[in-house]
């Protein structure tokens, strides 16, 4: 039996995104969502999912170009006066590695972002983070403590298998694709040894932003043995605040709403659902 979990990030980023939330969970294959609890519609996220119980949601941690929870006077190493995070990740997780006083810092909005999460009433089905920032050890290290406290039984692992990729493109990946390869591997045992459920692999980093219907339906019915997440960025409009320059929106949404993807994914070989479906293999 192969496992799948299909995820929308970015929930909560904008009405947009939620409207495509809402209806690719209810008339197509989305399972789950990633909750960005300070973005500027997470309250209007929180309220659609309450209606939609099947719905698996979990924290999508923001520490870079997004907002944070705390104050910007809080966390000024992290944020500017406005309370932006900084965007040149390479330099901010350097500081994180380094600097004493910005990994208290991030310990505290880590902190805030699961804290604001249970604030919602919703049950933390998992975590991962925007732009894959837990590949950062530091950021690991402080998120799996966080996730202790608040009942976490499951991550993302940016890992994503390259052959089920040119089975469905030919040439379409190269040896640079490999260079995570480390740092995942890194990230993965270290999450299963705290007890986690993670994905065998994970697919959307390529075609991150242009999942189409022909990529989604090759996806799902090529899916490796094993439990396979598949992310996609949904939202009803191209443009909105937010949204991100050539990002195919539409056409994600589009693809889960899809009736032949969705026919392959709930075939008899394949078991369709959250994270919590799939506790973690001892």
């Amino acid at each position: 039996m192969k496992g799948l979990i299909v995820t929308a990030d970015d929930f909560g980023a904008a009405r947009e995104v939620n409207d495509a939330v809402e209806r690719a969970h209810r008339d197509g294959i989305l399972t789950a969502a990633s909750l960005m609890v300070s973005a500027p519609a997470a309250a209007d996220a929180v309220a659609r999912a309450r209606h939609m119980p099947s719905l698996r949601v979990g924290l999508h941690l923001v520490l870079a170009e997004g907002r944070s929870t705390l104050p910007p006077a809080t966390i000024p190493d992290l944020v500017d006066a406005s309370g932006n995070f900084r965007t040149d990740m390479a330099r901010a997780g350097a500081s994180m590695f380094f600097r004493p006083r910005v990994r208290k810092q991030l310990a505290e909005e880590i902190a805030a972002q699961f804290e604001a999460f249970a604030a919602t009433g919703l049950k933390l089905d998992h975590v991962n983070a925007h732009k894959h920032f837990h590949l950062h050890p530091t950021i690991a290290t402080i998120l799996i403590e966080e996730g202790r406290k608040h009942g976490m039984k499951a991550a993302r692992v940016p890992r994503e298998r390259r052959a089920t990729l040119e089975a469905i493109e030919p040439g379409t990946t190269s040896l640079g694709d490999s260079a995570l390869a480390p740092f995942t591997a890194m990230l993965a045992a270290r999450l299963k040894g705290a007890g986690l459920t993670v994905p065998d692999q994970v697919f959307g980093l390529k075609w991150s932003g242009a999942m189409t219907t022909a990529r989604l339906a090759g996806l799902v019915s090529n899916l490796p043995e094993g439990l396979s997440e598949i992310y996609l960025h949904p939202a009803t409009a191209e443009h909105f605040q937010g949204s991100a320059p050539g990002y195919r929106y539409c056409d994600e949404l589009a693809a889960l709403l899809d009736s032949a993807v969705a026919a392959a994914a709930r075939s008899p070989s394949v078991r369709l659902g959250g994270f919590g479906d799939f506790p973690a293999r001892r």
